[in-house]
């Protein structure tokens, strides 16, 4: 449904990255980012699967703002002469792909760990002064939309790129996060200690964690606990 609300101001390509592992100088494991788009698979392999994303400028504009910035600003460095070399490079894959005119909106969020953005690209042909006169009509609405679909798609319950946990693994990730003694949590299961201990060690490979304190934060952070069956 985004999509095709997006298509109809003439953004026909969008990529959405979100993570809630950010640190000072990075996104965090890559495994824990969540990115949806509709870009071609052999451009998300060389712009997200490879890395290169973390070195593209309005990526870099996203993890230092908030709001929405047109990709005139792509154009400006480019002539300025601001660009690394690996910069030119990105310049260089979005150019291959006909990535030329877009604009970006970096949400706001309530942790400093988690940030999110995505990146609105108009079809092949257009120019960035077509889509900035598309966004002084209408890029109040088209903010207000992308930032209503980001708290939904937050709000979902997600796994990384390992696996997500099964539900007798949330059920006593959940006990752990409400205080329970492991023979507490046996009792309620109705399992022995050394079984709900097994849930727990698979709950941590699945969250790539070494504590259960820490798959308890992490799996929260996921929304895969204290969630509705069906969720």
């Amino acid at each position: 449904m985004h999509l095709d609300k997006m298509a109809s101001y003439g953004f026909t390509r969008l990529l959405y990255g979100f993570t809630r592992f950010r640190t000072s100088n990075s996104f965090g494991n890559a495994e824990d980012v969540l990115v949806l788009s509709n870009h071609p698979e052999n451009y998300l392999a060389e712009f997200v699967q490879s890395g290169l994303y973390n070195h593209a400028p309005m990526v870099k504009w996203a993890a230092a703002n908030e709001g929405a910035c047109s990709w005139r600003l792509i154009g400006e460095m480019a002539a300025s002469g601001a660009m690394t070399a690996t910069e030119r490079r990105v310049l260089e894959l979005n150019h291959r792909y006909d990535v030329r005119a877009g604009y970006s909106i970096s949400f706001h969020d309530v942790s400093v760990r988690a940030k999110g953005a995505i990146g609105l690209c108009a079809p092949p042909g257009m120019h960035q002064h077509e889509v900035d006169e598309i966004w002084d009509e209408h890029g109040r609405e088209i903010t207000v939309i992308n930032n209503v679909t980001h708290l939904r798609i937050t709000a979902m319950p997600f796994a990384s790129s390992r696996r997500a946990l099964t539900p007798r693994q949330r059920e006593a990730l959940e006990w752990v996060g409400d205080g329970k003694t492991m023979q507490d949590i046996a009792t309620i299961m109705g399992l022995t200690p050394a079984t709900v201990e097994k849930h727990l060690r698979l709950a941590r490979e699945a969250l790539d964690v070494e504590t259960t304190a820490q798959a308890v934060l992490k799996a929260s952070f996921q929304n895969q606990i204290f969630i509705f069956p069906d969720a």
